[in-house]
């Protein structure tokens, strides 16, 4: 396979909070809205702004992650985006040049250029030294120019563009509207199907772009094939994974599940808050989310309680992370002390707290190998169970996530990334 040539972008921004995904959300709408296919991928591990993503372009958003899935994963999901798109895009996480591997290391490995968007809300001719800072900070890095966000007037954009040096380009302002702001809440955005005019905002956005020079810039980019890589092997041939998915279980990356069918499986999706029992199903994957929001109608629903506490009792495993973990507990609270009961698999209380309690990369030990992913959570858990298992920080933190085993289940707070270790991800699925 020779080279693919696909226009690119990488969004980026000096810190958090500066409105990247906003900026992509609308940057994809409209080059949708214009005919074009667009691709669009976010850096580093991530639910929430895929579901907004996801939405605007109108395709699956995958996650780039050098750590977690490895540079010829990262570069083969490109190549593939690139031999189908006519624009492909990518958010970045948190500040450019922030974390190991940082969103500047990424665009700078794969040669795609960066937008900074920058809040300019607070700022003057302050913007200018910004800006100057993230494009000539790591020489080298492929840098398209700024995006002024958040602008107050005409004059207030003037300024701001005014004091870019001759050699940065500017591409506009977009000017602060309560309208296309985008909600979030403790752990990020609000997810995508609960924000009812969500389409609204986000046309909203994409007609604000569309009056700046960002709308016409498409840079070519080339996108060379990863070295041939062996085949998926069926290890899950024939197994019935049920996969929960609704909006107290949603943190699903598309890569997991494509890992899934690679190995052979047949997916069947269900709802723990509206479904009365399992489908028919050899393995169950309970994925984070949520469960928090929905405490009444979780305790409520005991008919799925039951369906998953004997899938358990026959020996058939399951996989569950994060919040599906915390569902399978005997009680969860919230953060405002509201309790209620669980599947009670697990002996143990969840609570959650006001603040972060966890966020970190985790390579995790199996019996099939290293199986990596990351933790990110709110709450703090008591149990009695000893972990077989602790995470490793590859950047030298300690968070050091537990792995618990009973039978044929297996939780932690870990959220995995399957395409880390295709075997390891099998053993978990099977008895």
């Amino acid at each position: 396979m020779g080279v693919r040539h696909c226009p690119a972008l990488f969004v980026s921004a000096p810190a958090s909070g500066q409105g990247k995904t906003t900026v992509t959300a609308g940057l994809a709408r409209l080059h949708r809205n214009r005919g074009r296919r667009v691709r669009v991928f976010k850096a580093g591990p991530d639910f929430l702004d895929p579901m907004i993503l996801a939405r605007a372009s109108g395709c699956p958003v995958y996650q780039l992650d050098a750590w977690m899935g490895g540079e010829d994963h990262c570069r083969q999901l490109l190549f593939d985006a690139a031999g189908e798109a006519d624009l492909i895009l990518i958010e970045g996480v948190m500040g450019l040049f922030d974390g190991e591997p940082s969103s500047a290391d990424l665009a700078a490995l794969f040669g795609i250029p960066v937008l900074a968007v920058i809040d300019g809300s607070a700022m003057a001719q302050t913007f200018g030294a910004v800006a100057h800072g993230l494009a000539h900070y790591r020489p080298g890095l492929p840098f398209a120019g700024v995006l002024a966000n958040r602008v107050a007037s005409p004059r207030h954009a003037d300024m701001l563009l005014g004091s870019l040096p001759a050699d940065l380009p500017g591409f506009g302002a977009v000017f602060r509207d309560p309208a296309a702001t985008l909600p979030d809440r403790h752990l990020g955005l609000v997810q995508a199907g609960e924000i009812n005019d969500l389409d609204a905002r986000i046309d909203l956005m994409a007609g604000k772009i569309a009056t700046t020079r960002l709308a016409a810039l498409l840079p070519a980019v080339a996108f060379t094939p990863p070295p041939p890589a062996s085949p998926v092997p069926p290890l899950l041939a024939g197994r019935r994974i049920a996969v929960a998915s609704d909006a107290a279980f949603s943190f699903l990356y598309q890569a997991n599940l494509d890992l899934l069918c690679a190995l052979g499986a047949e997916l069947h999706f269900f709802s723990p808050l509206a479904d009365a029992a399992l489908p028919e199903a050899d393995s169950l994957y309970l994925p984070g989310g949520y469960p928090e929001l929905h405490l009444q109608r979780l305790q409520a629903n005991r008919a799925m309680g039951e369906s998953i506490r004997a899938h358990h009792a026959a020996g058939r495993p399951i996989l569950a992370e994060c919040g599906g973990m915390l569902y399978l507990l005997e009680t969860l609270s919230d953060a405002e002390g509201r309790r209620a009961e669980m599947v009670g698999l697990l002996p143990g209380h969840a609570v959650m707290q006001p603040r972060l309690t966890a966020l970190a990369l985790q390579a995790v030990q199996l019996p099939a190998g290293e199986l990596r992913g990351h933790t990110f959570h709110h709450s703090r858990l008591e149990t009695k169970l000893a972990p077989v298992v602790r995470g490793r920080c590859p950047n030298g933190g300690a968070t050091a996530e537990a792995v618990f085993r009973d039978q044929g289940l297996t939780a932690s707070y870990v959220h995995f990334y399957f395409p880390s270790n295709p075997a390891a991800v099998a053993g978990l699925f099977l008895p």
